[in-house]
């Protein structure tokens, strides 16, 4: 068991933060540590939940959900495991199917995704890659199916969690007990566990 690098603030510490983290109330049931955290920086964090507003919108074709298991797919490739059991938590309160959470790994060749969603998530396993891995194939099988606005929403969602998995990675964030019980109940097949993250 670790500490976070940096211990998370209290939710009224900020009453600017506190009332755009409201937003997280949705999304997941509670404020996240890492937005408590980023409250020693208040500057920091307003920015971070706006833009987390800004790119988790759903504007259309790319839902909620499927923005939401970009982010697991994402956040996996980096070995984050804070933000997966985030992601998928968010994934099920935005609807996605059981067949889809429990098979998410599988993504690539089980029948409850789509030929769209499994150009997506390809793209966020590529863009997630170090060194990158997105190439023409990806790209062409990518503009198969997604226009160039929606092809900015996915990238900002790999984007996004690009910089939640380096935050709560190096700062060893605690994870919340929501967050544990997601990943314990469509997770732990495939390996989760909290990790460092163990409060």
């Amino acid at each position: 068991m670790s500490l976070p690098l940096v211990s998370p603030l209290s939710p009224d510490t900020n009453k600017d933060v506190a009332e755009l983290a409201k937003f997280f109330n949705e999304t997941l049931g509670f404020c996240p540590n890492s937005v408590l955290t980023m409250q020693h920086r208040p500057a920091i964090a307003t920015a971070f939940i706006q833009l987390n507003k800004a790119v988790m919108a759903n504007r259309g074709r790319v839902t909620s959900a499927l923005k939401r298991l970009i982010g697991y797919v994402s956040s996996t490739k980096a070995g984050c495991q804070y933000c997966q059991a985030h992601t998928i938590l968010a994934a099920e309160r935005y609807g996605a199917e059981d067949e889809q959470l429990a098979n998410i790994c599988q993504y690539s060749t089980h029948p409850s995704f789509n030929d769209a969603e499994r150009a997506a998530l390809d793209f966020a396993l590529a863009a997630s890659s170090i060194p990158n891995a997105v190439n023409i194939p990806v790209t062409e099988n990518l503009r198969q199916h997604w226009d160039d606005g929606e092809i900015v929403e996915i990238l900002g969602v790999i984007s996004l969690f690009g910089y939640l998995n380096r935050w709560n990675d190096s700062m060893g964030t605690s994870i919340e007990p929501g967050a544990i019980k997601a990943g314990e109940k469509h997770l732990t097949k495939n390996g989760w566990s909290p990790g460092k993250h163990s409060s």
